[in-house]
């Protein structure tokens, strides 16, 4: 049972479409796939406990238990399947819930994605691991350290997910990046050749590929879902 209220936004009718968000954002990351997936799609864009305007709540702040929120989330919601969009942490929210949870995911579009830590290019991720060290320093005097101690976490410590434990997941998957994505492009292939059922779009652009580039990515997502998808 869910601790906190999630906020979430919602527009449009059809089958549940749940956008997740990245570490440190909210729902208005989607500004641009909102609207236009709502056109054929219930689109459900939350915040992550303790992200944007849910509630912190007393429970786990890790991965995993973000999974269990969707969980919580779709039980209260009477959501009993839906396509899931995640973005960076997003993506390995949904990565995990799907893992857990296969029965309750029609397809899958993960977005920047990492099944481990060392998926980050070093270039992105020692500043990272700098700043977490700093802010655990200082998180014992510092309510704002802590916090932000808490959220560089995700990043330096998870997720842990096995390769290997892709293969059990057999619904549609589309895996995402960008050209200068902040994801080691090799960790991404490795992902989508790890999938049983998936398909792999590279787009130009950076990490925010979503946000920066909404056309582009807006229409490689359209062409999943509906089921018309060719590989470049």
């Amino acid at each position: 049972m869910l601790d906190i209220q999630l906020h979430y936004v919602e527009q449009g009718q059809g089958k549940p479409l749940i956008l997740l968000h990245g570490n440190g954002e909210n729902c208005d990351y989607f500004e641009h796939q909102i609207p236009c997936f709502a056109r054929e799609y219930r689109v459900i864009a939350m915040d992550t406990r303790g992200h944007g305007q849910s509630p912190r709540g007393e429970k786990p702040f890790t991965i995993v238990q973000f999974a269990e929120d969707l969980h919580d989330f779709m039980d209260q919601n009477t959501i009993g399947k839906a396509i899931l969009l995640g973005f960076s942490d997003g993506g390995n929210i949904a990565l995990t819930f799907a893992l857990k949870y296969p029965e309750r995911v029609e397809k899958l579009i993960i977005d920047g994605a990492n099944l481990f830590p060392s998926g980050v290019r070093p270039l992105y991720q020692w500043p990272i691991e700098i700043g977490y060290r700093i802010a655990k320093l200082f998180a014992k005097k510092s309510e704002k350290a802590k916090q932000n101690a808490e959220m560089l976490a995700l990043m330096v410590n998870e997720p842990h997910i096995e390769p290997s434990e892709l293969a059990r997941l057999t619904m549609p998957v589309l895996v995402v990046a960008g050209t200068k994505d902040m994801i080691k492009e090799s960790h991404t292939r490795l992902i989508y050749k790890s999938l049983p059922n998936a398909k792999l779009e590279i787009i130009e652009g950076d990490h925010f590929v979503a946000n920066k580039c909404p056309k582009a990515f807006n229409e490689v997502v359209e062409r999943f879902l509906g089921g018309v998808f060719e590989e470049k």
